[in-house]
């Protein structure tokens, strides 16, 4: 479309056309951005943020075991480092956000400031904060990953805009109500709420695919076993709806035989199929079926066509699959009198499993059950409307599997940790776990930290005894670079700060040598180095040190060359993956903060 030309006009004609741009309806989200920009993000144009280790509060159980992140600091700080650190790693990822209720018991801060019920800013304020924060998710995302949001009825229509946007309204997958208190408040005007939300939606839903509960023993009843494995009745064969009838699928339709005495399934022979239907004229011999009939049920067979209220219908099945998977059907009743339906196999393994509702209940999942959970660990009341630990359980199963990396950045009182840890030690998993959240209220350093540190070492409060699950934890927090108009000067300052970020990155983090000029970390048989010497100095001394270690090892070393580093200086290095540094860092800053 040509742009319009507006030079020529005069003020009054100007003013007409903004009069219909502003009258104009928009269908979907629109919100002022730039009324009330939030500080958290404009801040950052003055520096860039990088990780630090907190030492001395890491938990260290069984190196052999996961290793789970919690990072204390603003959410879109800890995004912004993992968008360098982790892009399409991620498996799934679950959040529990403000959901801006304008009340005490669930406050949303925007700028230092309570967003209360009178501020007539506050859904702006509110689709800034999550908006930017769903924008550097995104990137994290593996193909396959789904993305699991607790929200409640003040924002639930905002954020399904904003995930529309952003994921793509094909890659929604369910807006779920959550059941949280069956006897419902009596607080809330005309009706006791007895639900919140959970919107789920995915990376690619092409690539997606979730998971099926477990039925339990009574359900279990209703399946049995053949040599194949476990199947209960299905579908009747027939098919149903409109596009039912012979004349829509006329190849699906024929006869299918059943032996009187020992209901073995066949059907008539390829040549005889192909005389049913004329495919030039489109028409149907139904003389020719009449003749079969009368000669198949001389040989002592049932003669079926798929038939309803006396209108020819179609099968659901081709004629092949009918005649190669007789083990997949079943026979019912006796004496010719006979229906036949499929089997019903398990959809997703060799074990029954149901497809969950789209009403979200489990009497686990009460709300009541999260605030007990935390009282258990702490003897009182330390946290607002804490998850259920079962309910994330839950999306857990149904979105990931047992090596699943867990991203929830708004980490709160650390359910999602203690979710993550149970599973574990339940399917014998290796999940592991990226846990943002800010230390308002000290709430990182006083429930989050101290809780996955009871759940990993176990704890004791009363008459409570609670053995340790295991698993270790890495405590990181974000601290910040100035970000140097000098581009050189920018480039070492990073570098000299980045290593914790690029022990993330590999997932080694245990440092077995430490020089003026160069790092060495190891997890296991794996091994990280860091090189500093912006003189290439110690080059040789670091080779020598690496070519000395078995194992896979990643060299992460400085240059201030855009284009990554001079091959020649690095011959003679064994099994080595070599990594500039700091350019691909800075690359992802640039995108994130517009520098």
């Amino acid at each position: 479309m040509a742009k319009k030309d507006y030079s020529n006009l005069t003020k009054d004609q100007l003013l007409e056309v903004i009069e219909k741009l502003e009258g104009k309806k928009k269908y979907g989200l629109v919100w002022d951005e730039e009324r009330v920009p939030e500080k958290v993000v404009t801040d950052c144009q003055g520096k860039l943020p990088v990780l630090t280790e907190v030492k001395g509060k890491e938990i260290t159980t069984d190196e052999n075991e996961p290793t789970h992140i919690l990072i204390e600091g603003d959410n879109y700080h800890a995004l912004s480092v993992l968008n360098y650190t982790h892009k399409g790693k991620i498996d799934l990822i679950y959040i529990d956000p403000p959901y801006n209720t304008g009340k005490a018991d669930n406050i949303f801060v925007y700028n230092d400031k309570i967003v209360d019920l009178n501020d007539t800013w506050r859904h702006s304020k509110w689709l800034n904060f999550i908006n930017k924060r769903l924008e550097l998710a995104k990137p994290l995302m593996k193909p396959h990953c789904p993305i699991f949001i607790s929200i409640d009825d003040n924002e639930v229509a905002n954020l399904r805009l904003v995930c529309n946007k952003i994921f793509g309204e094909q890659n929604f997958i369910a807006c779920l109500p959550t059941i949280m208190n069956l006897k419902g408040n009596q607080d809330q005007f005309g009706f006791a709420g007895t639900h919140e939300y959970t919107l789920v939606y995915c990376y690619d839903k092409t690539a997606t695919k979730l998971n099926e509960f477990e039925i339990d023993e009574e359900e279990i009843d209703d399946w049995v076993e053949d040599e194949i494995g476990f199947y209960k009745k299905g579908a009747n064969l027939k098919s149903t709806g409109v596009n039912a009838p012979r004349t829509k699928r006329p190849y699906l339709y024929y006869p299918i035989l059943v032996d009187n005495e020992t209901k073995e399934v066949s059907s008539i022979t390829t040549e005889e199929y192909k005389k049913i239907y004329d495919k030039e004229t489109k028409t149907f011999d139904d003389d020719f079926v009449a003749e079969l009939k009368k000669k198949y049920e001389k040989k002592g067979n049932s003669f079926f066509l798929p038939m309803t209220n006396g209108e020819l219908m179609s099968w659901r099945w081709k004629r092949d699959k009918v005649i190669n998977e007789t083990h997949n059907i079943i026979i019912t009743g006796e004496n010719g009198d006979f229906g036949i339906y499929k089997k019903q196999r398990p959809s997703l393994s060799d074990i029954p499993s149901k497809k969950p509702k789209t009403i979200f209940y489990k009497a686990e999942y009460s709300s009541g059950n999260g605030t007990a959970q935390l009282k258990k660990i702490f003897g009182k009341k330390v946290f607002n409307n804490p998850k259920p630990v079962d309910l994330v359980k839950d999306f857990l199963r149904l979105g990931g599997n047992k090596n699943s990396l867990v991203l929830d950045f708004f980490a709160g009182s650390g359910t999602t940790a203690q979710a993550i840890l149970e599973l574990n030690k339940e399917d014998e998993g290796v999940r592991s776990s990226i846990l943002c959240t800010n230390n308002e209220n000290n709430i990182c350093v006083e429930v989050t930290y101290p809780r996955i540190n009871a759940i990993i070492n176990g704890y004791e409060k009363g008459k409570t005894k609670q053995e340790g699950l295991g698993n270790n934890l890495k405590y990181f927090k974000t601290s910040f670079v100035a970000n140097n108009r000098n581009k050189d000067q920018l480039k070492i300052d990073i570098t000299k700060r980045c290593s914790e970020m690029l022990c993330l990155k590999e997932g080694i983090f245990n440092l077995i040598k430490e020089e003026t000029d160069y790092k060495i970390f190891q997890q296991g048989n794996r091994y990280l180095a860091v090189y500093y010497d912006f003189a290439n100095a110690s080059l040789d001394e670091l080779k020598e040190a690496m070519n000395a270690l078995k194992g896979e090892k990643v060299l992460y070393c400085f240059t201030v060359d855009n284009h990554g580093l001079d091959k020649s200086n690095f011959r003679g290095w064994k099994n080595i993956r070599l990594e500039p540094i700091p350019q691909k860092i800075l690359d992802v800053y640039k995108r994130i903060f517009k520098n």
